[in-house]
C-alpha cells in the first residue's frame, strides 16, 4: 500500500490502514485528514495522534459529507487528502541550490490558482525551491498542478512547520531574505538582487505575518498609482521574479 500511494501520488485515500501507511511513509505529502465526527475507534486515535505528532491538518466532519467524499467507498470513518505532487525537505532544497540561489517562501497563500499561478513563475524564473507551510497554506491538489501549467512538476517544494524558523535557516546558508510588502518605502529595483535572495510573500489578504516580516533582512515593495491598496499575490510574485532576473542578467 505504501509503495502504491508513492508511485500514484494520489489525491484521496479512505479507510485507517491506508492512511496510517501513508502517514508513516510520507506525512510532508498529506495535506488533510478528515475524521468522522463522534469516532470512538481506537485505531482512529492512533492516526490522529501520530498526524499531530508530525504537524498533519486534521478536521471532524459529518458521517455524510465522509461517505459523499469516498463515493460509495468504505471509509471507516477516516480520510485524507494527500499532495499531487512530490516534496522535499527544506534541508535537501538549500542543499542543491544552484549560486547565486533564488528561493521563494509562501506565508499562507490560501488560494489554489494563485499557488498554482506562483509556481508557474518561480519555474519561468528558475527558482531553487518554493516553501509552503503545512498550514493556512492551499494544499497541494489538481487546481493548483492545473493553474500551474505544468509547471509543479518542475519545481522544488517543501512544506514546512514554522516560516519563521525556515527563515532562520535559510540565513545560514547566506541568503539574504527580503520580504514583499506593500507599507514598505524600498521599491524593489533599489535592492540588490543578485546576491543569493529568499523572497517572502505574504496571503492575499493580510499579507506578511508580523513575526515573519520581522525575521526578513530587509522589505521592498512595488510601487501603485491607481488607487487598488496592492496587487495580487501572484501578480506581485511574477514582477518581483522579473526584477530579480533583471538585475541578474
Amino acid at each position: 500500500m505504501v509503495h502504491d500511494f508513492c508511485k500514484l501520488a494520489m489525491s484521496l485515500l479512505h479507510g485507517i490502514n491506508p492512511v496510517a501507511e501513508a502517514l508513516k511513509a510520507n506525512p510532508e505529502k498529506i495535506e488533510r485528514i478528515c475524521i468522522e465526527r463522534g469516532q470512538r475507534n481506537p485505531r482512529i486515535q492512533e492516526v490522529l495522534d501520530l498526524a499531530r505528532q508530525n504537524h498533519v491538518r486534521v478536521c471532524f466532519e459529518d458521517k455524510s459529507w465522509l461517505d459523499r467524499k469516498a463515493q460509495g467507498e468504505r471509509h471507516q470513518g477516516i480520510l485524507c487528502y494527500a499532495a499531487e505532487m512530490d516534496t522535499y525537505s527544506a534541508e535537501d532544497i538549500l542543499e542543491q541550490a544552484t549560486s547565486p540561489g533564488l528561493l521563494i517562501v509562501l506565508d499562507g497563500i490560501e488560494d489554489p490558482h494563485n499557488l498554482g499561478a506562483i509556481l508557474r513563475s518561480a519555474e519561468a524564473a528558475g527558482a531553487d525551491g518554493v516553501f509552503l507551510p503545512q498550514h493556512r497554506s492551499a494544499s497541494l491538489s489538481a487546481t493548483v498542478v492545473k493553474a500551474s501549467a505544468g509547471a509543479a512538476s518542475h519545481v522544488k517544494l517543501a512544506r514546512i512547520a514554522n516560516t519563521a524558523q525556515l527563515i532562520g535557516l535559510i540565513k545560514t546558508k547566506g541568503f539574504w531574505v527580503a520580504g514583499l510588502d506593500a507599507g514598505s518605502d524600498q521599491p524593489i529595483w533599489k535592492a540588490d538582487l543578485t546576491a543569493p535572495t529568499a523572497l517572502v510573500l505574504g496571503s492575499e489578504g493580510t499579507g506578511l505575518h508580523r513575526l515573519v516580516k520581522q525575521k526578513c533582512d530587509f522589505l521592498v515593495s512595488l510601487p501603485i498609482r491607481g488607487h487598488v491598496g496592492s496587487y495580487n499575490v501572484s501578480v506581485a510574485a511574477g514582477m518581483a521574479l522579473y526584477e530579480v532576473l533583471r538585475q541578474r542578467r
